[in-house]
């Protein structure tokens, strides 16, 4: 009985030590989508009043985990009855990040003009303001399911040969990892600048420490976001890159001679190039369709 129980120990030390490997490989696998989450829900959760910041992540959060609660048991059963449809929904996805990422630097090359309109001031009553709330939590909320499915899929393609059992437990840890870890730091973010405000006003010193530190973290918050836009976009690329590297073979053959990362975000690249106007012309088909 004894050597069964230490049987059972040096089965749960083998599991937990590939779950421990497996999940270094499927996180550097999801690092760069990861950074693109974060990106997004920054600039998601921010613009909100400073005392609304905190709940309305936090309500943020609550989804991201439910969308999680959703997607891992749905990927799972994909993964154990119906392998081909990871690969499948690997393609699907990568299309889709490439041409989100071509769509940015598109925008950044040829930005859209928008009309200027004098800015309107509106008298909105608590419940308006609430409704507005509530229709962000929800659009922020839907644009964390399109990326949790990504993480979860290109995390579960990291780790398909092992046994169901690890499959499971890294996926389900880097799953956390994506909600947890990505809005502990959006959270950290976003509170930025009423830190710095609260360092102004520590004392009543003019140009302390307290004070250049503070106007300093009032003044990185912009800067911080549109940096974190710019790594997001081109982690969209080597990630959609990767993508189709790793799983179309002809794809590989031709820049296998090319360093890793130059290839895989070239191909993102060359990718997004070719979705990018193939998407806007059904999206104006749509319109037009639509308007009849």
């Amino acid at each position: 009985m004894a050597s069964g129980f230490f049987a059972l120990l040096d089965d749960i030390a083998a599991l937990m030590d590939d779950v421990s490997v497996m999940t270094k490989v499927a996180g550097k696998k999801t690092a760069g989508l990861l950074g693109d989450d974060l990106a997004v829900n920054a600039e998601k959760a921010s613009g909100f009043i400073s005392s609304r910041e905190l709940p309305v992540l936090w309500a943020i959060t609550k989804g991201s985990l439910l969308n999680k609660a959703i997607i891992l048991p749905i990927a799972f059963l994909l993964s154990a009855f119906l392998p081909t449809a990871i690969t499948v929904i690997l393609i699907l996805g990568g299309l889709y990040l490439a041409y989100e990422g071509a769509e940015k630097i598109y925008e950044y090359i040829f930005p859209h003009a928008h009309p200027s309109e004098k800015p309107v001031l509106e008298e909105l009553s608590e419940e308006e303001i609430l409704a507005r709330e509530e229709e962000k939590i929800k659009s922020a909320i839907i644009t964390d399911f399109i990326l949790s499915v990504e993480i979860v899929i290109i995390a579960l393609g990291a780790v398909t040969s092992e046994p169901i059992s690890t499959q499971i437990i890294v996926v389900t840890i880097i799953a956390l990892i994506a909600t947890v870890g990505v809005y502990g730091i959006v959270a950290l973010i976003v509170r930025m600048d009423e830190f710095g405000a609260k360092l102004i006003n520590l004392n009543e010193q003019d140009d302390s420490f307290s004070d250049k530190v503070g106007k300093f973290l009032v003044r990185a918050l912009p800067w911080v976001i549109k940096s974190l836009s710019l790594i997001g976009t081109i982690a969209l690329m080597l990630v959609s890159g990767g993508i189709f590297v790793h799983n179309i073979h002809f794809i590989h053959d031709l820049i296998h001679s090319l360093p890793s990362i130059l290839g895989e975000f070239l191909v993102g690249l060359v990718v997004g190039a070719m979705v990018l106007p193939v998407v806007n012309l059904l999206k104006k088909a749509w319109k037009a369709a639509f308007k009849k």
